[in-house]
């Protein structure tokens, strides 16, 4: 079966994901940055080159807990100028799948994005496995701050009660992800009767790792390159996100 799919052309393959969509009734959507760049969001690890003309560092160093810790201004420039994106808006695939939740046939959407736009087109099922920049917290008394006031701060934001540091709630390299997201995570990947994974390139650990929990027949990889699981997806369709969830 998977190939005699993997010989259909491209608009085959879209038409096939609307049949599967229209039957399933537990749909789970896993997405990573691709699908946040259709809304002008870069994808820092495409664009290295750009960003070493700015900074010292590549962004993974910066954007580990050594380097916050021991770097922390600098942590903060590259942050408020490349993470904090907040006049981006949600495009059409977060859009649909916010259609696809009220409508009863998506049940969450588990992504890698900290940008919030799953939230802003309507999603109300949403594990952030990365957290959030909406959220962001005194590291000494613990009173949360909105992403404007990161935005609005010169140089470490600092709490303006106590004077601590305001850290965003974003898992930084060398951090753990948040238990209870990643439970909810995979008990809704492992009840799923289609897992749909887009706009990720699936070499981000731990968070890669949960589409294993997946028993279904129906796994659905939509992205603009390949993927080390392409082999085992039911259905893989190398196309922008936007424009295959526009169809449904």
């Amino acid at each position: 079966m998977k190939k005699e799919i993997q010989a259909l052309n491209n608009d085959e393959k879209i038409e096939l994901f609307k049949q599967w969509v229209g039957e399933c009734k537990n749909i789970v959507f896993f997405g990573g940055a691709g699908v946040s760049t259709e809304s002008n969001i870069p994808d820092f690890r495409s664009t290295d080159g750009l960003y070493n003309q700015q900074y010292d560092y590549p962004p993974e160093t910066i954007l580990s807990h050594t380097f916050y810790v021991r770097n922390t201004a600098e942590f903060y420039r590259f942050y408020k100028d490349k993470m904090l994106i907040l006049d981006a808006v949600p495009n059409a695939a977060h859009k649909k799948l916010a259609e696809l939740e009220a409508a009863g046939k998506l049940k969450a959407v588990v992504t890698q994005n900290i940008d919030g736009l799953h939230q802003a087109a309507g999603s109300k099922v949403v594990y952030e496995l990365h957290g959030s920049v909406h959220r962001n917290y005194c590291t000494k008394c613990g009173k949360f701050f909105g992403p404007e006031y990161i935005a609005k701060s010169d140089g470490v934001p600092r709490c303006d009660v106590c004077g601590g540091t305001v850290k965003p709630d974003v898992v930084l390299y060398e951090e753990g992800l948040d238990d209870e997201t990643v439970g909810g995570a995979i008990s809704a990947i492992s009840r799923a009767d289609m897992l749909i994974i887009g706009g990720t390139s699936l070499v981000v650990y731990p968070a890669a790792g949960l589409i294993n929990y997946y028993r279904g027949d129906k796994l659905v990889l939509i992205n603009k390159s390949s993927t080390p699981v392409d082999s085992a997806a039911d259905l893989v369709i190398n196309d922008s996100i936007g424009k295959v969830f526009s169809s449904i």
